[in-house]
């Protein structure tokens, strides 16, 4: 992690802030701190704000500000950020139904780990994982925190189509499919909750800096909490997170 931020020129209407060289919390942590920083300020220069594992690219209007000054202004932010009152991270209970037509690689991870199905599935559900960022599709998260036991290969062959809602490990990362898409992530289970959904004034559920706890679920739970989501009376468990260890 850098003492002080860097500040790169990305063309003539982004700025990069990178705070580190790691993926760790600590740098993720100055991430979303000066992101929110920054959403609070409402400055009329700020087109859009994505954060990554280690930067924010500050999409900005550049007939609006002085680049210059626009500097200057993020760096006071920066210099202030240990001032501010940052909310903490929420975490969000996202309901998976592992194995089976839901999760056709879980037998493949069970089996490169040497454990049986229900293990892995109780090793999946017993973290919460951060979300470092959104990308590859709409929404998509990418989560820290997996647990090295059921970590596992990319398939040696991607699929055209994941199904959407569908959950994955790669490596030592997991993740959700927001929408249908191609992938080669390991399949293990499918979450009836959409992650990207274009009728909402914010089409994408998740955000970076909170945390995912994955819950399991039956197939008729499935598709009664589908059933209830497309008739929006679902609501997807929220709560302010407490401590969270990662060692993966």
């Amino acid at each position: 992690m850098h003492e002080r931020a860097r500040y790169l020129n990305n063309g003539d209407k982004a700025l990069v802030i990178e705070f580190g060289n790691d993926i760790s919390k600590e740098t993720n942590a100055k991430v979303r701190a000066m992101m929110i920083g920054i959403e609070r300020k409402k400055f009329d220069f700020v087109i859009e704000i994505v954060p990554t594992y280690r930067s924010l690219m500050i999409h900005y209007n550049p007939l609006a500000v002085d680049y210059g000054q626009m500097i200057e202004i993020f760096q006071e932010i920066e210099m202030n950020l240990m001032k501010m009152d940052i909310p903490s991270p929420n975490i969000i209970e996202i309901p998976v139904c592992y194995g089976d037509e839901y999760g056709e690689d879980l037998a493949n991870v069970a089996d490169h780990n040497n454990l049986s199905e229900k293990e892995v599935v109780n090793i999946h559900t017993s973290r919460e994982y951060l979300i470092y960022m959104l990308g590859f599709t709409p929404g998509f998260p990418y989560l820290g925190g997996m647990d090295e036991r059921i970590a596992s290969p990319r398939l040696a062959k991607p699929r055209i189509k994941i199904i959407e809602g569908s959950v994955g490990i790669a490596g030592c990362q997991t993740g959700i499919y927001p929408i249908a898409s191609p992938g080669g992530w390991q399949i293990i289970g499918r979450t009836p909750v959409k992650l990207y959904d274009l009728s909402k004034d914010k089409p994408i559920f998740l955000k970076a800096g909170d945390y995912i706890k994955f819950l399991s679920i039956s197939k008729l739970e499935f598709e009664k909490i589908k059933e209830m989501i497309d008739m929006e009376t679902y609501n997807v468990n929220i709560y302010p997170m407490k401590e969270v260890e990662e060692d993966c």
